[in-house]
């Protein structure tokens, strides 16, 4: 038997094999989740005009301390009816028009107003509470990056710089397929021998919320002709992943049917626990993951191997996956030929993340790992990890 690759080696193959797909317009209200493919440039200066920070008056610094006349109120939305002169003050809304002229704004509870007079009893300082023009962004100016993964804040930014539409990657078609005569749906009755079939919507689920289009097709029995028919359809996809069938098993065909189908197989076997018997290969442009039938096995390789995948075909900048740091809250002993995926619970403390690991951490215990929302990264070694050791983890959900 080939040696096993370790999670980084089988992750840089994954990822040299992923292109980025075509780009497409996007008006930006659905572009949630979506990568952009283009750098996404302002089409106006943000603020388009010097604008007031706060309600207040417009004033000329010089003026200040002083008695002011008010010679006009600005609305946001308004233009101001004329420059500022000297002796002069005009209040003003949050987000109005500064008047030319104007050089600072004094916030309205600074300022004792009489009638068509504002007593201002302090120097102000110019420049205060006043947004230039340009401050935020200029016309032309980069507002989001290429690759960048569109969130709120993202997109609230682009509307503001006035952009409607963007070039976003994309989204890979996914199929998923799932092997196994013993699969039944949920809500079948059950015989003997069969269990309900779980990681088909698991891997739709996870799948989409990396921005794929998933298409998830009927199970299949453990026979040649199901097998090479549904495998066949599922290649026209972008990405291709099956769960079941690629250990080393009488039953496991799904290597052998890629295999005749044209798929390249570039690895089979990592170095993690769970989901040592893991393959990837491709056909053209397509990617193929063959994961293992166990539901954690398949959750792990998901996140671990595909997501990535399918965040590196959206041309995203940092595909992943992304660990972050967290410290362990009891021990949890080492795998001496793999590294482990351990399910955990987050909870926050004074200095940090702290991950308590669940109980059942065996790959079929998939009722188990509802109540994680973590894997930390157990690296393969001798002994164990002690109770508040500093540790890597991926965040779930």
């Amino acid at each position: 038997m080939a040696e096993l690759l370790s999670l980084a080696t089988a992750l840089a193959r994954v990822l040299e094999r992923a292109t980025p797909l075509d780009g497409e317009t996007v008006v930006i209200s659905e572009a949630a989740g979506r990568v952009v493919a283009e750098d996404a440039r302002a089409v106006v200066d943000l603020p388009p005009f010097p604008s007031s920070a706060m309600d207040g008056f417009a004033v000329r610094s010089d003026d200040t301390p002083g008695e002011l006349s008010i010679v006009a109120r600005i609305a946001a939305g308004v233009p101001a009816p004329r420059p500022l002169e000297p002796g002069e003050a005009m209040a003003i809304a949050t987000g109005g028009v500064v008047p030319a002229g104007a050089d600072a704004v004094i916030p309205i509870e600074y300022v004792v107003e009489h009638g068509n007079e504002v007593e201002i009893a302090d120097s102000v300082v110019r420049g205060d509470n006043i947004r230039p023009r340009g401050g935020d962004v200029r016309s032309g100016d980069v507002v989001v990056p290429r690759g960048a993964r569109l969130a709120a804040a993202q997109i609230g930014a682009l509307a503001a710089a006035g952009l409607e539409r963007i070039i976003c990657t994309r989204r890979p078609r996914v199929a998923v397929l799932t092997t196994g005569t013993e699969l039944r749906s949920p809500g079948e009755p059950l015989g003997p021998g069969e269990v309900y079939e779980a990681n088909g919507v698991l891997l739709a689920t996870t799948l989409a919320s990396a921005g794929a289009a998933v298409d998830v097709l009927p199970a299949v029995a453990d026979d040649e002709v199901s097998h090479r028919a549904a495998l066949e359809r599922g290649l026209q996809a972008d990405l291709l992943v099956t769960s079941g069938g690629v250990s080393v098993g009488p039953h496991d065909l799904v290597r052998r049917v890629l295999a005749e189908l044209g798929v390249e197989e570039i690895f089979w076997g990592v170095a993690v626990k769970p989901g040592k018997p893991l393959t990837f290969g491709v056909r053209g442009r397509t990617l193929v993951f063959g994961l293992p039938g166990n539901p954690v096995s398949t959750l792990v390789g998901a996140e671990l191997f595909v997501r990535p995948a399918l965040l590196a075909l959206q041309g995203a900048t940092e595909p992943g996956p992304v660990f972050l740091d967290g410290r362990l809250a009891g021990a949890v002993r080492r795998n001496e030929q793999r590294d482990e995926l351990v399910r955990a619970r987050r909870r926050r403390s004074g200095d940090g993340v702290v991950l308590e690991p669940i109980a059942g951490q065996d790959s079929h215990m998939i009722a188990r790992a509802a109540a994680a929302d973590a894997l930390v990264l157990s690296p393969r070694g001798r002994g164990e990890l002690a109770a508040g050791a500093s540790v890597s983890y991926l965040p779930l959900g």
